[in-house]
C-alpha cells in the first residue's frame, strides 16, 4: 500500500471529522445519521429513485413488521431465523423484518394480475434489521439497521432474459456513475437450497446465458446462491483497490409458488410469475461507509454535503456575503457562510479540513467590484472572479 493509502483515514474517522454519522451505546449497531450526512444519503436516494423511474420501476413501501407465519411461509424462518429479531402484539407473534422480499409478494397478490402488466418491477428502499454479534459490528459497514435499495421483479418465464439483461445494465450505469470498477460472480445452488434441482439448473443456466449475452467475464461461486435460486454479485473495487460486494441479482421460482402469486395468460389460464430479487447499493449505510474511504472524505460536487462556503475578511462584508449565499442558494447550491471573527488563513485551513469543494473569499474589494475570491479544494486558488463567472465555473462541475 502506498504512503497516500496509509495516510487515509476509516469511514469512521471521517464520519466524526465531516459530521456525517455517529454510533451511540444506547443503540449499538444502529448508526445515528447527522445533518451533513443526510445530505449525502438522500443525494444517493434521490439518484437511486429518478434512475428507478426512468428504467421503469414501481416504488413501494412495505410494512418493518409483519406476523410470524408469514416468516414461516417464505422459508426465512427456517433459513435466517437467527438473524431476526421477534416480538409479540396483542398475543400475535411478529418479525421485524431482515429482508423486504416477502412484503413484495404480498404487495403482488393485493389484487389480480395479467400478462400485460408485466414485468412488473417494484422498487423499494427498506428498512431493515439483522442480528449481528457486538464484536463484528463496525461503523456503517456492519450494522443491526440498514436500509437495502431492493427491487423484485415479477415477469413471465420468458421475459427473464432481457429483464436481467436490463439490470446489469443498470448496475454498470450505477457503479460507472461513481467511478467504480467492478468484477461479476456467479453464485450456484447451496446445500439447503429449496425447491426441485431441475428448477435450479435452468436458473442458472438463464444467467449464464445473459452473462455471456452482455459480453461479461465472471467467476463462479460453487454453493453460496441464496436458498431460494441462483444470484449473480458484484464486487466494486474502490480507489485503494479493495474490492466490496454490493449489487446483486438473484432468481427465484419457489417463492411465487408458495405465497401463490399467479397472472392471468394470454390464454386466460393462471401462471406463476419468476421472481427477481435485485439490489445495487447492497444498503445505503454500507455503501455510503464505501463512498466515504473510497473518496477519502473528499465527495465529488453533487454528493458533498456543503458545496460552497463563504468566508468574509470582517464583518464589513457581512451585508454582501448574505446576498452571495441567497443567490447561490437560489440556484439550488448548498451554501455555508463563515462569519467568525477569526484570521482569514484559519478559515480557510478548516474549509481544507473539512473537504469542502470550493471557498468563495470576500473582502473589501471583492464586495466593491461584485466579486470573489475563488479556491478549489487542493489549495488550488483560481483568483478573483465576478460571482456570475464563478457561479458558471461550479456549474460546470455538475
Amino acid at each position: 500500500m502506498d504512503q497516500g493509502a496509509k495516510e487515509r483515514k476509516s469511514h469512521q474517522k471521517l464520519g466524526m471529522e465531516l459530521d456525517l454519522f455517529t454510533t451511540m451505546e444506547e443503540a449499538p449497531g444502529m448508526p445515528f445519521f447527522l445533518p451533513h450526512g443526510m445530505i449525502v444519503r438522500n443525494e444517493l436516494e434521490n439518484y437511486w429513485k429518478k434512475a428507478h423511474c426512468k428504467a421503469g420501476y414501481q416504488e413501494i413501501k412495505t410494512p418493518i413488521m409483519m406476523k410470524q407465519e408469514m416468516w414461516k411461509k417464505s422459508g426465512h424462518w427456517d433459513h435466517y431465523s437467527e438473524n431476526m429479531y421477534f416480538t409479540c402484539v396483542d398475543e400475535q407473534n411478529y418479525a421485524i423484518k431482515p429482508m423486504s422480499c416477502p412484503g413484495a409478494v404480498l404487495t403482488f397478490n393485493h389484487k389480480r394480475k395479467s400478462y400485460r402488466e408485466l414485468p412488473l418491477r417494484y422498487a423499494e428502499l427498506g428498512l431493515v434489521h439483522r442480528h449481528e454479534l457486538s464484536g463484528s459490528l463496525n461503523g456503517l459497514l456492519r450494522v443491526r439497521s440498514f436500509t437495502q435499495d431492493d427491487a423484485h421483479i415479477f415477469v413471465a418465464e420468458e421475459g427473464i432474459h432481457r429483464e436481467v439483461a436490463d439490470i446489469l445494465s443498470l448496475i454498470h450505469q450505477f457503479y460507472t456513475h461513481f467511478g467504480f470498477q467492478y468484477k461479476v460472480e456467479l453464485s450456484t445452488r447451496p446445500e439447503d437450497f429449496m425447491g426441485e434441482i431441475n428448477m435450479w439448473e435452468k436458473a442458472e443456466e438463464t444467467l449464464k446465458s445473459v452473462l455471456k449475452e452482455k459480453g461479461v467475464s465472471y467467476s463462479v461461486n460453487e454453493g453460496d446462491g441464496a436458498f431460494y435460486g441462483p444470484k449473480i454479485d458484484f464486487h466494486i473495487l474502490d480507489s485503494l483497490g479493495r474490492s466490496w460486494q454490493c449489487g446483486t441479482v438473484q432468481l427465484d421460482f419457489q417463492m411465487p409458488e408458495k405465497f401463490q402469486c399467479t397472472y392471468i395468460g394470454e390464454d386466460n389460464k393462471s401462471y406463476h410469475p419468476v421472481m427477481i430479487h435485485r439490489a445495487i447499493y447492497g444498503s445505503i449505510e454500507r455503501f455510503m461507509a464505501i463512498l466515504i474511504e473510497h473518496y477519502d472524505g473528499a465527495f465529488p460536487f453533487w454528493l458533498a454535503p456543503v458545496q460552497v462556503k463563504i468566508l468574509l475578511i470582517n464583518d464589513a462584508q457581512l451585508q454582501y456575503g448574505e446576498k452571495v449565499k441567497e443567490k447561490l442558494e437560489g440556484l439550488g447550491y448548498r451554501v455555508e457562510i463563515d462569519d467568525r471573527v477569526e484570521k482569514i488563513g484559519l478559515k480557510i485551513r478548516e474549509g481544507e479540513m473539512k473537504k469542502i469543494p470550493y471557498m468563495f473569499i470576500i473582502g473589501e474589494k471583492e464586495k466593491n467590484e461584485n466579486a470573489v475570491a475563488v479556491r478549489k479544494r487542493g489549495n488550488e486558488n483560481r483568483g478573483m472572479m465576478k460571482v456570475e463567472e464563478a457561479i458558471k465555473l461550479i456549474g460546470e462541475e455538475l
